[in-house]
């Protein structure tokens, strides 16, 4: 790295605050493409990370990239309401024909949280109702209303301890006694926790609605038995309660399939929207059928950024990327060859835990291999030699155990193949540090 590089990082914290900015690896780099990174150092770094989950369709896709600059020579601000354009009511359009349901009314904003949110609030304005129940392990962003139903590590409501919200367990298969059906268990225990929220906490009536990541992002990438969210739906019609899939994270295509809703078949009342519907530029949706979304009267919820026609002309080439080069069915095929080889190496380096894969939406579990404990340490230290090695991982779960695998929608079956060799590498340089070595690189 250069002698400017290394300055410069050394007086980040004075600059920028550290709550963001300090956060895992600080890779300096200056320029991004495809499935990879360009580093200061003059290496080029395979990406796994998609900027958390958000560029799908890979790093300036030409495509995007042109619609950015076209749309830059006409108008680079709303305000949406103010003025109206042509990319937002595209836009509007084209999700229409792919939301699950009759989910076809849209809120723009600017991010994941905003998009929850907004959410929330059209919740409780249309029921009138004052409470939110959540599960234990989500994540649905930081900011106040937001933070209200996050759980997914405690230090993130430290000193904040918001309110209106109630939790209760996320499908834990891994919780069923031996003899007994995962599925069965854990939609048992899911009517029974609803029962219990009821009995002793707070009644049907004041609750407004359920949310729900249908697969658990920063909390470790769980993915729960479809006939676990199904019986949610069920359950949330018994009571009354609206139904809010938070699909920031699982959303456009990394699971599979449009959203994690046609996944598991599952139709929600609303559903928060973001990262990949811009691949990078600030864009989320509250989406919700007309029927409910017209209750939210003129000057109810507002945005003066939300719909940027920039942003929405980026997600419009989006949408064109991923159906012109069939990124669901790429998702599928690489997600399946990428937990394949995965389990592979499972079987013979012992820090792997568990492997958690749904399409390109992949957790690496790191343990310790004696205790066969969460190990924080060790996966930071494996994630540092992956990196010197050439790829980019990030972290999640609850005690930052997880290695999330997160590539962009185009990930080749070849770059797949390269990083897992990679990070192979890496294990094994970890294994050997800790006295666990068990194989070499093959």
């Amino acid at each position: 790295m250069t002698q400017h590089w290394t300055h410069r990082l050394e007086r980040m914290s004075e600059r920028l605050a550290p709550s963001m900015a300090k956060d895992h690896p600080n890779l300096p780099v200056v320029k991004e493409e495809g499935c990879y990174y360009y580093g200061v150092d003059g290496k080029k770094y395979l990406d796994f990370t998609s900027g958390i989950a958000t560029t799908n369709v890979g790093h300036r896709h030409p495509k995007v990239v042109e619609a950015i600059k076209e749309g830059a020579d006409n108008l680079a601000h709303g305000p949406s309401g103010v003025i109206i354009y042509e990319s937002i009511l595209k836009l509007a359009d084209r999700l229409a024909k792919i939301m699950p349901g009759n989910l076809d009314c849209f809120f723009f904003g600017n991010s994941g949280t905003e998009a929850v949110e907004g959410a929330i609030k059209l919740a409780k304005h249309v029921t009138k109702r004052p409470y939110i129940v959540s599960f234990i392990g989500g994540f649905h962003g930081r900011s106040m209303g937001a933070l209200s139903v996050t759980s997914s590590k405690s230090k993130y409501r430290q000193f904040l301890q918001p309110q209106g919200s109630y939790s209760i367990p996320f499908a834990r298969v891994e919780d069923c006694p031996n003899g007994e059906d995962p599925e069965v268990y854990v939609v048992r225990q899911l009517e029974r926790d609803f029962q219990r929220l009821f009995d002793h906490q707070v009644t049907p009536e004041e609750v407004a609605a359920v949310i729900v990541e249908p697969v658990l992002g920063e909390g470790g990438y769980v993915v729960p038995p479809k006939a676990w969210l199904q019986k949610l739906r069920e359950l949330c019609d018994t009571y009354d309660l609206l139904l809010i899939f938070d699909e920031v994270q699982t959303g456009f295509g990394r699971t599979g399939e449009w959203f994690a809703a046609d996944t598991f078949g599952v139709v929600p009342d609303i559903m928060a929207i973001a990262k990949g519907i811009a691949n990078g530029l600030p864009l989320s949706a509250t989406v919700a059928s007309k029927e409910l979304m017209h209750q939210w009267p003129l000057g109810s919820h507002a945005t003066t950024f939300g719909g940027n026609p920039i942003a929405c002309s980026a997600a419009n080439a989006v949408l064109d990327v991923m159906e012109e080069e069939s990124l669901l069915e790429n998702a599928k095929k690489q997600g399946a060859h990428a937990a394949n080889k995965l389990r592979e190496l499972q079987a013979n380096h012992p820090v792997i835990g568990n492997v958690r894969a749904i399409g390109l939406m992949i957790g690496i579990e790191i343990i310790d291999p004696l205790t066969k404990k969460p190990d924080s340490e060790g996966l930071f230290k494996i994630l540092d030699q992956a990196l010197e090695h050439g790829v980019l991982f990030y972290f999640g779960g609850n005690k930052t155990e997880i290695i999330r695998m997160i590539p962009p929608l185009t990930v080749t079956a070849e770059q797949i193949d390269e990083g897992l060799k990679m990070f192979e590498e890496a294990l094994i340089a970890y294994e050997i540090e800790i006295g666990h070595s068990s194989i070499t690189v093959r």
